[in-house]
């Protein structure tokens, strides 16, 4: 039974996703930084572990990766407008946790990013998704150059409709939509395929069965 650690536990995406992984009987912690969160993420199958992203350091996340094998970085710094806290949860918690997998020897590594953060945001783009963009795409860099055995994955507009099983995937992808449901389906399957290491795609909705649009990256 292997140990994964999703890092912004309590997101939409992550609570979906603990409960995909402890369905495949997998131990998941996943970190919190309010308490009062401990409960929802008990009931998604997760153990929960308080760690402020921002006011910890990597040594604090390395103590609870110890002894895991895999780690889901699913921490948003939300939608709020507050343009600090993209770099400091987006950008800064990845780093953390990239360096603190480094510290404890967790080779896999998988990052929920966003589509089309290569590209610059508008001219007349608000200044937190300015902000966002920046943080995702420098994130992203960050990890690719890291030597972990990395996947990032990239959904399009995310929604709370149910699963559907299934989905497009591909390196690049016009704008779309896709279920938090079918996001965390992809992530567990993605942490099952070695052959995804190294592999970073866009995700939407289409027609593929997850197994058929994976098997089409290689």
């Amino acid at each position: 039974m292997s140990t994964v650690v999703i890092v912004g536990g309590h997101g939409k995406v992550a609570l979906r996703l603990a409960e995909a992984l402890t369905a495949q009987g997998r131990t998941v912690r996943s970190t919190i930084r309010n308490e009062a969160h401990g409960p929802d993420v008990e009931r998604a199958g997760a153990e929960p572990y308080l760690l402020d992203i921002e006011s910890s350091d990597a040594e604090d996340f390395a103590e609870v990766f110890g002894g895991a094998d895999a780690v889901v970085f699913s921490a948003g710094g939300g939608g709020d407008g507050n343009v600090e806290r993209k770099r400091t949860v987006d950008l800064e918690g990845s780093l953390k946790s990239i360096e603190a997998a480094g510290l404890v020897g967790i080779r896999r590594f998988v990052q929920v990013s966003a589509m089309g953060v290569d590209e610059p945001a508008a001219d007349d783009a608000a200044p937190a998704w300015r902000a966002y963009v920046e943080a995702k795409r420098d994130a992203d860099v960050a990890l690719r150059g890291s030597g972990l055995d990395w996947t990032i994955v990239r959904p399009g507009g995310l929604t709370d409709d149910p699963a559907t099983g299934s989905v497009r995937i591909a390196p690049r992808l016009s704008p779309g939509r896709i279920s938090r449901s079918d996001v965390a389906a992809v992530i567990a399957a993605v942490l099952d395929d070695d052959a995804t290491i190294g592999a970073q795609f866009e995700l939407v909705e289409g027609e593929q069965t997850i197994a058929e649009a994976l098997a089409s990256l290689r």
